[in-house]
């Protein structure tokens, strides 16, 4: 059993007869009355998505999954493809199932597959990863109208905010959760 206070991005919990996956999670104490966890969480079998909120308090039963790591091959269009680290065995996963993880994922980068039941039932990125920034806009020395930030495009595609000194070819750390520019990449 796991308290409210342990809700987090990446936890597997037994809830309203199936498991599902916590996606966001936020914790909010308002000046007024009780604090609560409001979390996004998806159903493991169905991929249902829904928003919840937690009271504080209020336990909740962790689920049995086990992690094991694995190797994200190629996407055909509707799914991803990745292989087992440990059995060389090829699965794949709904893009839907991906859901943002997919601005990240890079052919050949190790990740974590969740198994229930034996079966793949998503994803985990590593917490931060490494990419080169392919297109972006030349910093402007005095450009703070944007607080000092402006976006670039990564090798995957996907569009982030990075400071102004970032330029094209640089290696950039991003966090994979919310797509945030950590730092550079030695």
């Amino acid at each position: 059993m796991a308290m409210t206070t342990d809700i987090k991005k990446g936890l597997a919990i037994n809830f309203k007869n199936g498991t599902w996956l916590i996606i966001e999670a936020q914790f909010v104490n308002p000046g007024k009355g009780g604090a609560f966890t409001r979390a996004k969480i998806r159903n493991l079998k169905s991929n249902q998505v829904i928003e919840y909120t937690f009271k504080a308090g209020e336990s909740v039963d962790e689920a049995e999954i086990s992690k094991r790591r694995c190797q994200y091959l190629y996407n055909d269009g509707s799914t991803f493809n990745f292989m087992d680290n440990d059995s060389y065995e090829q699965f794949s996963l709904p893009a839907d199932v991906i859901g943002n993880d997919k601005r990240f994922l890079i052919d050949g980068i190790e990740c974590y597959a969740m198994h229930i039941d034996g079966a793949p039932a998503s994803i985990e990125l590593p917490p931060k990863m490494d990419f080169k920034v392919t297109t972006t806009t030349p910093g402007i020395k005095g450009d703070t109208a944007t607080g000092g930030s402006k976006e670039a495009t990564i090798e995957t595609g996907a569009v982030v905010r990075v400071p102004l000194f970032v330029k094209e070819g640089d290696m950039i750390k991003i966090n994979t959760d919310d797509g945030s520019y950590v730092s550079k990449a030695n």
